[in-house]
């Protein structure tokens, strides 16, 4: 049978087509703010929307959309705020959003311990057409942010005090770089897993770091790095009958380890044309000189 002709493998295609945008979109952002593993602590506390969705008997991608958001907003204020005791709180709301997940779902009559693994391990199955509608919208709501605001995202994320001084709102574009991060979680646990989420926002940025000498660039090749590793992982996971979150991760690591291959050679040809550039223009200037 065609990979297409099964319903539930147009929804998971769909649905990884989404994460493979969505996730490098934002996280280059968090990789140039040394937040790398913010993505692995929303995904703790997503946990808890999971497990509220199921007692609740609603959408738990929604309610997930929710608790994720209020977690990464106070992780974004005890960033700002918190001090000495900032790591401590966080690792409190981490932990804490995993045992309510645990909890909640276990309290609900509709939730099994089968569904909080397709939730951490993402599950091509599970994915029905109420949830693809939820991811579509949010998924939207992180391209038109990440993509829309780039400018303004990236000079908060390399100096905020510049930022704040050219007049930027810089607390509003902390929240709502940690808002898309949130989103981004939800949207990726039904393929990826929250537990594997924040590598694929990280590894196609840092795969493509190797190569890239802009940010534009970066963002684009991350993006397209993305699109191929989901895609491939899924198709890999139906035909192979693997999960299809790990394979995706390990699909990145194989892109990364590759760029960072061919990044040393390429290194060198552009240090020796540098050179050449150099050497030709000291030759045209000693020319003009007399010398």
């Amino acid at each position: 049978m065609d990979i297409l002709d099964a319903a539930f493998m147009q929804r998971a295609l769909l649905a990884a087509l989404l994460v493979g945008i969505t996730a490098p979109a934002i996280g280059i952002y968090l990789v140039q703010r040394h937040q790398a593993l913010m993505g692995d602590g929303i995904g703790h506390v997503a946990l808890t929307g999971v497990g509220l969705g199921f007692l609740l008997n609603t959408s738990p991608v929604w309610v997930a959309a929710a608790v994720c958001v209020g977690g990464a907003v106070a992780m974004e204020l005890i960033r700002s705020y918190g001090k000495a005791r900032g790591d401590i709180a966080l690792a409190m709301l981490f932990y804490g959003g995993m045992a309510g997940g645990v909890m909640l779902i276990n309290l609900s009559s509709s939730g099994s311990n089968a569904n909080l693994v397709s939730y951490l391990f993402g599950s091509l199955t599970t994915v029905s057409q109420q949830d693809i509608v939820a991811i579509c919208l949010l998924a939207g709501f992180v391209v038109v942010a990440t993509l829309g605001l780039r400018r303004q995202l990236f000079a908060i994320c390399q100096d905020e005090e510049f930022a704040r001084v050219t007049g930027l709102p810089v607390r509003l574009l902390n929240l709502l770089v940690a808002i898309t991060a949130a989103l981004t979680v939800t949207v990726a646990m039904r393929v990826v897993g929250l537990l594997l989420v924040s590598a694929l926002m990280v590894i196609p940025v840092a795969a493509s770091q190797q190569i890239a000498r802009s940010f534009a660039t970066t963002l684009a090749l991350s993006v397209t790095i993305g699109v191929l590793v989901t895609l491939s992982g899924t198709a890999t996971s139906y035909y192979v009958d693997v999960p299809p979150g790990a394979t995706i991760v390990l699909m990145a690591i194989g892109v990364f380890l590759v760029l960072t291959a061919l990044a040393a050679p390429l290194a060198r040809k552009r240090a020796l044309r540098t050179a050449d550039e150099e050497r030709c223009t000291l030759a045209d200037t000693a020319d003009e000189v007399g010398v």
